[in-house]
């Protein structure tokens, strides 16, 4: 029995799907106004998680994943600016080229992390029809308002409004600045339709006039489209719970009278050494960090298993150290089960898969799982039968236990000279000058290091 941690009912639940085999299920996606940073990523390795647990039990998936590439403004409610028109502004560039790049790095990354790819990945800029009809449906059923900076929704209006969170809306109500915005009828009354400026980037022509879509009714519109008024799954970080996805039950409710899922489960923060990541602190640091750290990115998967996902995770770079040593270590074992020659009892086997079945579907419990992968992978009874059921196993980790260990590039430091000599015969090899190339590669080599050339460019190493 699988049962999930809802944060609608504060309870694990049973996990009872409205179609027996196949799952709905929608996942809030990045806004590609910057790369991705590890904290992100967390969600998405939860998400993946989750996915390979309920393909595990047997489900088929039908799951949408967002890009949000307009509307997210810098406060993650009504206020500040949109961070794609933030980014253009600042950069000089295109918001739509700033939204591809990033969102073929973050697609990159995940592919770095084993994280599968939903079968919907969804652009926000690709369905604002979809969200100026969805707006329209909650106004015609009157929940929502027109005011000269666009349109709201009016939360006094929805009795339920706060069913998420569970916020003191009350002594939320006292403490708003309903000042923002005069209009606004109430205090916590949020916007699904802006009014664009005349200097605003990114607009489009709607019944309201030349506007551009909310936040939060992009989520809304989208999962409509894909999977109905009704699905199963809603995830997202725990950021999003008092604001995003209350404001999205909000407009479910206004336009269908239905709250959209019936099980809506979080991941808890990512630390950085015990405090928060921010980019002024210089620690945002992303799948190409660990990379250029010398790690593997699936390191950092092994990582987030070592955790329940509800619970805090602490990012150090001594806990990546440890991470890649014991994927290393497990994937050794892996090799040496494959060439075993024992035989394990069939229920041996089953006890095994049992234990497995029951941390995954004990709300994930991947330490739990983890735990059960150790007990088979340091068994001295040497098995191909063991084998076979750590490839089983990691259907749901995808850690890549088949994989040759990973070695740790050392990097060699060096002083100004050779620095210099190195960048001489870079220039010398650009400008096809291969008799200096091969001079400075000698007397880098009678200063004791060696030159290899590959095909990212040349690196050294102490002879």
């Amino acid at each position: 029995m699988l049962k999930l941690y809802n944060t609608l009912t504060r309870s694990k639940d049973e996990f009872i799907p409205l179609d027996k085999e196949m799952v709905k299920m929608y996942s809030c996606g990045p806004t590609v106004y910057s790369e991705a940073h590890v904290g992100n990523m967390r969600a998405y390795i939860f998400m993946d998680t989750l996915r390979k647990t309920l393909k595990y039990n047997g489900y088929k998936l039908n799951h949408v994943m967002n890009i949000t590439d307009v509307g997210h403004m810098t406060s993650d409610a009504d206020e500040g600016e949109d961070k794609m028109e933030k980014a253009a502004r600042e950069t000089k560039r295109n918001p739509l080229d700033i939204a591809k790049e990033y969102t073929d790095k973050f697609l990159r990354d995940i592919d770095k992390l084993n994280i599968e790819r939903p079968e919907h990945i969804t652009p926000a800029t690709e369905h604002i029809r979809e969200m100026e009809a969805y707006v329209k449906r909650i106004m015609d059923n009157g929940y929502a308002y027109e005011t000269s900076k666009g349109i709201y929704f009016d939360t006094s209006k929805l009795p339920s409004y706060g069913e998420l969170s569970r916020v003191n809306l009350e002594k939320q109500m006292a403490g708003a600045r309903i000042e923002v915005d005069e209009e606004k009828r109430n205090p916590l009354d949020f916007a699904l339709w802006i009014k664009a400026p005349e200097n605003h980037i990114m607009k489009w022509d709607s019944i309201w006039g030349i506007c551009y879509p909310g936040w939060h009714i992009e989520c809304c519109a989208m999962s409509n489209k894909y999977l109905g008024e009704k699905f199963d799954i809603h995830t997202g970080g725990v950021d999003h719970i008092p604001i995003h996805h209350e404001n999205e039950i909000a407009q479910a409710k206004g336009a269908t009278g239905v709250n959209p899922a019936n099980y809506w489960i979080h991941n808890e923060f990512l630390l950085m050494d015990g405090g928060k990541m921010s980019k002024s602190l210089g620690n945002c640091y992303t799948v190409t960090t660990i990379e250029e750290r010398g790690y593997e990115p699936l390191s950092y998967r092994y990582l987030n298993f070592t955790s329940h996902y509800r619970n805090k995770l602490n990012y150090t770079w001594e806990g990546i150290d440890a991470a890649q040593t014991s994927l290393n270590r497990l994937r050794e074992n892996y090799k040496e089960h494959v060439n075993g020659t024992g035989t394990v009892e069939k229920t041996e086997i089953a006890r095994l898969e049992q234990e497995f079945l029951d941390a995954i579907n004990d709300d994930m419990n991947m330490p739990a799982a983890l735990a059960v992968v150790w007990e088979i992978a340091k068994n001295n009874n040497r098995s191909k039968d063991y084998a076979k059921l750590l490839d089983k196993f990691d259907t749901v980790l995808s850690l890549g236990m088949s994989l040759e260990p990973f070695r740790k590039e050392e990097t060699v430091e060096v002083d100004a000279n050779i620095e210099a000599l190195l960048e001489r015969r870079k220039q010398a090899r650009l400008n096809k000058d291969f008799k200096t190339s091969d001079e400075i590669r000698d007397e880098l080599l009678s200063l004791g290091y060696k030159v290899i050339d590959t095909k990212e460019g040349q690196k050294i190493e102490k002879v």
